[in-house]
């Protein structure tokens, strides 16, 4: 019905899986980081734990993890994990495709003694079978993981909705853990599940599971700025020319979402409906509170009112622990997301130095000078900057430390740099000590970056431990063009208008404020230096280094 009135070849928001329409915001791209670096770090033989409310796409990335495994990497997943231990045991060998799942034949009982003579003996009964009891499937899965790891091999265990698991079943996955050499574990469990997991493993009879998990990390619900960045993506997929919600729109949906996907799913598919069925080309805030009032079930208001205050509260907060690095493959499954932001560093780069882990990164941050100049000097040579940016010292950097050039010390999250695709400059810490890097790529595990003129390459957890979002840019501005713009003049709305995508809104505050929330910038409308960088991301000048030019 409505796709062809809004010039859709397919229904953008099933709520059926469709790796077609897979979107991974920051959270999502961290959390499916920490679940690899998990993989990575098998030998340690920890647990990793991924919770997240209902619909925020745990599932989602649990089949991206399987999709994206290392190499000579095995993985067991458990979908149903309501199971007594000995068939939790059966379903891990299943999925491993151990040869352990056939039943056995169980010899037929002796004869009762004292039989009278004469008397035909009874027929023998048929001979029963049975399936292998909890002794001959452990002994099966160990002897399997010691020929994994005689090979070279990792074996994951995955457990989705672990939320569901028993007390014994609980039990019987961290007896699991003690199948190990003298050296190292044989099996990586990652237990994904609702919140309620959380309260599960607190308990004090499980206590010994609990200390043995070593990452732990939340899914969050979406922002507005990447629930608007959501809708776009899952439209653009299903063949859209235009995107028919108005920003008003989008910020209703969310709100009324909570940030779910598979709610944002719900609202959205019906608001098209009915935009349909109103003749709008344009979807308002009224038919998304239409929308949600139709397709939202009022007992599930409260839960989404307490997802957003969730959100607001802690959306800044990553729940995890660092653990160490191994190397992984820099190109292996690569995400196919756009330009930049799937893009690795180490085509450009003679031969970057093997990941270090985070106590090799932060003891190679404090010996690092701290006056060290070479990665602004370097910066300013990319950019073939003017002389006298040379002698500017990065921690003073002015706004304008030339004529015609902009100097830019902010937060940002790593994916909107990436989007911007420009080498920048990354504050990283060591307490006592901070020194500069140069942000040259990054793929969906790792970042690559240059310290003191040396090229290295970190996953993604190692460097949310030493990065709090700052960092510094530099490129070439019309001078006084912000104020200029503010005050409408031609030349500056000009500027501004021939760097938003085409099609943007004929208000210029208001299509600053949608290019503002596809970058992730705080949607002001208004032109700050944040957004004059992000504008200028296609001008010429240099991009992340494996751009190909």
């Amino acid at each position: 019905m409505y796709l062809e009135y809004y010039g859709l070849e397919q229904a953008p928001f099933s709520i059926t899986p469709d790796p077609h329409y897979v979107f991974l915001s920051e959270h999502h791209r961290d959390a499916l980081a920490h679940l690899l670096y998990g993989i990575q770090q098998g030998g340690s033989g920890g647990f990793v734990q991924l919770t997240g409310e209902v619909g925020t796409g745990k599932t989602t990335l649990s089949r991206l993890l399987l999709n994206r495994l290392p190499e000579n990497t095995h993985a067991a997943l458990v979908l149903n994990p309501r199971l007594e231990p000995v068939e939790l045991l059966q379903t891990i060998c299943e999925e491993l495709r151990l040869p352990v799942n056939k039943a056995t034949p169980v010899p037929p009982a002796a004869p009762a003694s004292g039989k009278r003579k004469g008397k035909a003996a009874a027929p023998a009964a048929p001979r029963a079978t049975a399936t292998p009891g909890g002794k001959a499937l452990f002994d099966a899965l160990s002897a399997y993981l010691l020929a994994a790891y005689a090979k070279g091999d990792r074996v994951v265990l995955i457990v989705d909705e672990a939320q569901n698991l028993s007390t014994e079943a609980l039990e019987q996955v961290r007896l699991l853990t003690n199948l190990e050499t003298e050296t190292q574990k044989l099996l990586q469990i990652i237990l994904i599940g609702q919140p309620e997991l959380r309260d599960t493993l607190a308990r004090p009879e499980l206590r010994q599971l609990a200390q043995r998990i070593t990452a732990r990390y939340h899914l969050r619900p979406l922002d507005e700025a990447a629930t608007g960045a959501y809708l776009r993506h899952r439209l653009n997929t299903a063949g859209a020319k235009r995107f028919p919600f108005s920003q008003d729109a989008v910020r209703r949906l969310h709100r009324r979402s909570g940030g779910v996907p598979r709610l944002i799913n719900v609202v959205a598919e019906r608001a098209l409906l009915g935009g349909y069925a109103h003749d709008l080309l344009t979807i308002d805030a009224k038919t998304v509170d239409r929308a949600a009032d139709e397709a939202l079930a009022p007992s599930s208001a409260g839960q989404r009112r307490e997802l957003a205050k969730l959100f607001v509260i802690g959306g800044l907060a990553v729940a995890a622990t660092v653990l160490a690095v191994v190397v992984a493959r820099p190109d292996a499954n690569r995400p196919a997301s756009a330009a930049a932001a799937t893009r690795t560093a180490a085509a450009s780069l003679a031969s970057p130095s093997p990941a270090p882990d985070a106590d090799a990164l932060l003891q190679r941050l404090r010996t690092t000078p701290a006056a060290s100049t070479r990665e602004w000097a370097a910066l300013v040579a990319a950019w073939k900057a003017p002389a006298a940016l040379r002698t500017v010292s990065p921690d003073a950097c002015p706004a304008v430390p030339a004529p015609g050039w902009r100097c830019l010390r902010s937060r940002a999250q790593l994916e909107p740099l990436l989007r911007i695709d420009r080498p920048v400059l990354l504050r990283l810490r060591a307490e006592p000590q901070a020194a500069w890097a140069t942000l040259l790529g990054a793929d969906a595990r790792r970042v690559t970056l240059s310290l003191d003129g040396a090229p290295l390459t970190i996953d993604r957890v190692v460097l949310a431990g030493v990065w709090n979002g700052e960092y510094l840019a530099i490129w070439p501005a019309p001078a006084t063009l912000e104020t200029r713009f503010a005050a409408n003049d031609a030349k500056a709305l000009a500027w501004v208008r021939q760097r938003l995508p085409a099609g943007s809104a004929a208000d210029p505050a208001a299509a600053l404020r949608a290019f503002q929330a596809r970058a992730g910038l705080r949607g002001s409308g208004a032109l700050d230096a944040d957004t004059l960088f992000a504008l200028t991301a296609g001008d010429p000048g240099p991009h992340l280094s494996a751009r190909t030019e």
